[in-house]
Order: structure tokens, then sequence, then C-alpha cells
């Protein structure tokens, strides 16, 4: 549009224009509004299409549709104009009708201040003629909070601190059974108890002196009605019965507040019970309806009779203790708690002297030694009447091995009591005395017997040379007691016979049983065996020594008395080696020639084989009939010289003693071979250069080779 605007403006002639360009361009003809013109031209020409007021407008002239003709751009700035015209008429119209409405409004306005003045006046007059009246209504609504608070303070505290008639004939009545309501009152007033001692630091000291007398009063009257009633039902208490009532458990552990009252039930518990297993043991003993077969029946086998006693004292003990546990172990920390806590609510029984107890820590409640403590003396009753028939039984029978298998039997229960109930316990205590008595009753038949051997023991017929009768009977009865101890499980520190000082191993506890079991028959062998000659002495020791060690064999607590004995047979066997030897050189008639050849063997090699030639003994006839002799005897050698021990019980120890022997003949022998056979080269070497005469080697007379003798004698 802008072009054609400016188009339009320059035209032809014929369009209306001046007639002629130089008259229109001629500043003459023109003069001012030509040089307007003129610069209007020039400022739209130079002026930039990219400005942007420029392209706006052009923007809006296209957006109102304005078609570029003569007409509209003469009138473009009327039209313009008009149109500013319109709209500022429009906006002094708008704003009359606001100055209007403000007009309006300030009238309200002025009528609501004339409104608010009077309100305001009809206030404050109402305000000086209410505020007495509000007042006043403030101090009672002020008083009636703080009656309120003082009723529900007063509440709480006659809620708290005092009890109702029902609850307090719960706590002190006897009429009133002890139930779950009991233990509830009751933990209440200690409450009440505790509590009402913050009161006394109050200013009001009064009123916590008067409650804490009261409820002190309360609280003993409802311990002694415990104490009572706990009292009662330990009389009718049926421990048999695994389900023992929660509400003693519980009593027991509230009592334990008392120390006094817990141990008086204790011990009317103890008393109780100890008639009840009394009685009962008795009617074990002679036998009813519910205890079945009398125990004295077996009284006739006192060893049966001395273990039933034990075991049935064994199983009630675990009985007694399994059924007492619920009431001590279930609550042990419980009533050690609760005990401390009395001991602290009486401070005078922790103090002796004007001080301290220093134990007072070590003396608190031990739920386990207590429970011992209890079962043993329940069986403080049964424990007379065992002690009483075990003493009798074992002073009426003069047999050894039954006092030695009672002591054991005794040992043995009182580990099984020392575990259960503590090494310090009476039944314990009861039993050392017994089991001393059984070894020291069993000590003395066995010296009696043996002094009364002394007298009988015979040297036996050298034709039977096995352990003698004496022996055979007291290795049996070792036997017996070997089993019996081991069957025990008795451990030495447990046993009658070890010393103070002894170190506990099994072996020591039954060394003293060896002592007198066996040593003094072992002594009786030997001074037999010193009275018969060789080898009947040797092997009549070898056989009481074997069947000794026979006896103790297959026990781990005899294994060094095996021991012993073992090297007691080595050093028999081997003086039997040396016996058998000497009668291998007799029998073989090389005992003289070997006994000759061996007092020359200190001195050198020559002179010895010079004085050995000259012996009577190497003559040529001397040794033919020496070797004469041992053919007659080397054939048979074996036969008879197993003959010669043959009375030796073990054939191990025949072969044995036969082979080492003959192994030290064939030594003999092969020392023989060689001083022939160095005379025979000697012999030669003395007849070299000399006149020949018929040369007679010893060799020759005796032809026996080493080799030889081994073979035969294998």
């Amino acid at each position: 549009m802008a072009n054609g605007y400016f188009h339009d403006q320059v035209r032809s002639p014929g369009a209306g224009t001046p007639p002629t360009a130089s008259g229109l361009l001629s500043p003459t003809a023109l003069g001012p509004k030509s040089n307007a013109l003129q610069s209007r031209i020039t400022s739209v020409l130079s002026a930039s299409y990219a400005d942007l007021e420029i392209r706006d407008a052009l923007h809006t002239l296209d957006a109102r549709q304005i078609h570029n003709t003569a007409d509209t751009r003469r009138n473009l700035r009327l039209d313009a104009q008009k149109e500013l015209i319109e709209c500022n008429g429009e906006v002094i119209r708008d704003f009359g009708q606001v100055a209007e409405q403000l007009k309006r409004i300030g009238t309200a306005i002025a009528g609501l201040n004339d409104t608010c003045s009077a309100l305001r006046t009809h206030i404050t007059a109402a305000t000086r003629e209410t505020a007495p009246i509000l007042e006043e209504s403030s101090a009672l609504l002020l008083q009636r909070r703080q009656a309120e608070n003082r009723q529900q303070l007063l509440n709480a505290f006659m809620s708290h601190f005092l009890l109702s008639d029902s609850d307090l004939a719960v706590l002190t009545s006897t009429a009133e059974p002890v139930t779950d309501a009991f233990f509830t009152t009751l933990g209440r007033v200690k409450k009440i108890h505790t509590d009402s001692q913050v009161l006394l630091g109050s200013e009001n000291q009064r009123l916590g002196l008067e409650i804490l007398d009261q409820s002190s009063k309360h609280l003993n009257a409802a311990f002694q009605k415990l104490f009572r009633w706990t009292q009662r039902e330990l009389r009718t208490l049926d421990l048999e019965n695994p389900q023992l009532s929660s509400l003693l458990r519980r009593a027991l552990r509230v009592l334990a507040e008392r120390p006094a009252l817990f141990q008086g039930c204790l011990d009317f518990l103890a008393e109780s019970r100890e008639h009840v297993l009394s009685d009962g043991f008795y009617a074990a003993l002679t036998g009813n309806a519910s205890s079945g077969k009398a125990i004295e029946l077996s009284a006739h086998d006192p060893l049966r009779y001395v273990s039933d006693m034990l075991a049935w004292a064994h199983s009630t003990t675990v009985g007694e203790r399994e059924a007492l546990h619920a009431l001590f172990i279930g609550g042990g920390e419980e009533i050690s708690q609760t005990i401390r806590a009395g001991r602290k609510s009486v401070p005078w029984l922790h103090y002796a002297d004007g001080k301290e107890d220093e134990d007072d820590e070590a003396a608190d409640f031990d739920g386990t030694k207590a429970l011992n403590d209890l079962v043993d003396r329940d069986l403080s009753g049964v424990v007379r009447q065992l002690r009483q028939r075990v003493e009798q039984i074992v002073q009426s029978h003069e047999d050894a091995t039954l006092s030695y298998q009672i002591a054991n039997l005794v040992a043995f229960y009182a580990g099984i009591f020392s575990s259960l109930l503590g090494p310090d316990s009476t039944i314990v205590k009861a039993l050392q005395p017994l089991r001393n008595t059984a070894l020291q009753h069993f000590r003395t038949i066995m010296r009696d017997h043996i002094a009364n051997l002394h007298a009988d023991v015979a040297v036996p017929a050298t034709n039977d040379l096995g352990p003698p009768d004496f022996l055979s009977e007291a290795l049996d009865t070792l036997k017996t007691l070997c089993k019996s101890y081991d069957t025990s499980l008795a451990p030495a520190t447990a046993s009658v016979t070890s010393s103070p000082d002894t170190d506990g191993s099994q072996e020591d506890g039954f060394s003293p049983v060896l002592t007198e079991a066996l040593e003094p028959y072992l002594a009786g062998c030997e001074n037999v065996s010193k009275r018969l000659s060789p080898p009947h002495s040797q092997i009549f020791a070898v056989n009481c020594l074997n069947a000794a060690r026979s006896a103790l064999r297959g026990y781990a607590f005899t294994a060094d008395k095996a021991a012993e004995l073992e090297d007691t047979v080595e050093e028999m066997k081997q003086q039997l080696i040396e016996v058998m030897h000497d009668w291998f050189l007799k029998e073989s008639g090389l005992g003289l020639l070997v006994q000759t050849l061996d007092s020359f063997s200190d001195e050198t090699e020559n002179v010895y084989m010079q004085r050995v030639k000259k012996l009577e003994i190497m003559d040529v006839e001397n040794l033919a009939e020496i070797a004469s002799i041992l053919d007659v005897w080397l054939p048979a050698a074996m036969e008879d010289a197993r003959a010669f021990v043959g009375q030796l019980e073990d054939k191990t120890v025949i072969r044995d003693v036969s082979e080492k022997a003959a192994d030290l003949f064939v030594m003999d022998f092969e020392r023989v071979e060689d001083v022939l056979m160095k005379a025979d080269e000697l012999t030669i070497a003395e007849m070299e250069g000399k006149e020949e005469e018929e040369l007679v080697l010893l060799r020759d007379v005796f032809p026996r080779t080493n080799d030889e003798i081994k073979v035969l004698l294998s």
C-alpha cells in the first residue's frame, strides 16, 4: 500500500498532477510547499521498512481493511481523530457514572459512621453497667474450677490411698479364700505403702503417717493370712501331682518379702515332707497295697537288700526334686530379688555388732541351693533308717566280698547323691561313714582269713605245681571285687580306701584292695616257692603269677599291677631259662666241657689254646664219650626239655623257655666247636716238619656241627 501511495502521488500529468515534471520540481514554482513536500518525501524514502513501529502501523491498517484510495488517504487523519474523539467521549461517560456511584457510596459511609458512633456510645454505657457483674462471674468460675480440681484430686487420693470394705475383707479376712483378687489387692496396698512415704515430705505429715500406719497394719494382716493359708496348703500338698497350684507358687514368691515367714514355710514343708517320706520308706520296706512288693523280702540277699533301699532313696530324691523344682527354680531370680527387697525393708537384719554384713550379697536366695537343702532335709528321716539297716547288714555278715560290694554300692550312690544334692548334703555325709564301715569290715575279714591261712599253707607236691587252693579262692574273690569296682563307677576320690593324698586315679582307688586281697596271697606263694628246688620253684611261681595276672586282665584300674606281675613273670622265666640251660648242658654231656672252657676265658688266645689242649677232658677218649652221650640225647632233646617244664600251665611259656634255653645251648656248642677247630689247626701246625705219624683230629672224634644242633633243637 505504501508503494501504491507513493505511486499515486507521482503520476503522469494526465492524472491531475502538474503538467510537467520540471514545473513540479522547480523550487521557484512550488516555493515553501515544495520544500515541505520534498522533505517529507525524503523522510519517507529514508525510513526503514524494518522499523517495528512502521510495521505495526501497516499491520493495523491491513487489519482495518482500508483500501489505498485517494479518498481514504485524504480522510485517514480525520477518521483517526474522529475515532479518538469518540473513544474519549465514551471514557468521559463511564467516569461520570463512576463519579455518581462514588457519591452514593460516600453518602452510605457517612450514614454508617453515624450509626457506629451511636452504637459505640451505647456499648460504652453497657460496659460500665455490666463490668461488676462480669468480674463477679469470673471469680465464681475460677472458684468452680478450683472446686472441681480439688474434687478430682480428692477422688484420686481416695481411690489410690483408701481401700473399700470389700477389698479390705479380701485382704485380711480369714473367711475369704486366697485368690487372684487377694494378690491384686495386696499389690495395691504395697503401692499405697510406698506412695504414702512421699507424703511424709509434704507440709502435712500427719496424713502420710496415718496412711503409712494403716497400710502397714493391712500388710501385716495380709501376710499373716497368706502365711497361714500357705501352711494349710503345704500340709495337704501332693507332690505326686505334676501340676502344683499356681497360687501356692505365687504365695511363696510373695512371702519371700518377709524372710522370716518364708523360712517358716520352708521349715514347715521340710518337716511335713520328712514325715511323709519316712512313712513312705517304712511302707516300702514292709510292703502295702500302694508300694507293692516289700523290700525286706529280699533281706536274705544283703547286696540286693541294700541296693533296693538305696535305689528307693534315689528314686524318691529325684521325684522330690522334680516336684519341688517348680516352687523355686521357676522363679528363683524373682524370689532372690524379693528376699533382697525384704531384707532392705528391715535394716536390723543387715547389721551385726553395729556394722553391715559384708556377706549380704552372698546370702542372696539361690533357688537351686534352696531346693537341694529342702530335699536333703526331707530325706533326713529316710537317711536315719537307711543308715541303721546298712550298718546292721555289714556287721552281721562275715563275707569280705559282700562287704566290699556294699562299700562300692554305697560309694556309687554317694556320687549320684553328691551330683543331685551337693557334696555337703546330709545323705552324702551319712553314706561316707557307711562306706568306711564296710571297707573296714572288709579289711578285718581279709586279715583274719590271711592270719588263719599262714598256719595251713604247706609245700605242694612236685607233681602238682599249679596255683594252690588258697590262691585260687583269693583270685575268685579278687575277680568279684574287680567286677564290683568296675560296675560301681566309683571315682578314686570317692573310694573309701584312698588316702588323702590320692591323686584321684582309678588305679590308686583300687590299689588298697589289691594290697588286702592279693598281695598277702602272692607273698604266701613266694614263701612256698622258696621251699621248692629249681625248676619247681620257678614253675610254681610262674603258674601263680600268671593266674593272678589273668584275674586282673581286662580292667583299666589294674593295669599297673598287671604290668608289675608281668615283669615278675619275666624274671621267673629268665631264671627258668637258666635252669633249663643248665639242664641242657647236663643231659647233653657238654656241661663239664663248657664249664672247663669257661674257666680259661680270661687268657689270651694262644695261651688259652695251649692250656685247652692239655686238658684231660680234651682227650680223644673223653671227647668220644661226650659225643656219644650227645648223639643219644639229641633226637629227643626238645621233647625231654618240654617235659622238664611241662608243669607250666601256660604252653606259650613252655615253648618260649625251651626255645631260649636251646638258643643258649646252641651258642655254647658253637663255642665248643670253635675251640675244637682251633685245637685241630694248632695240632696240624705243630706236626709240620716232624716225622710222619698218625694224626688224630678232634673233629673226627667229635663230628657234630652247629648247624646239625640247630636243626635237631629247632
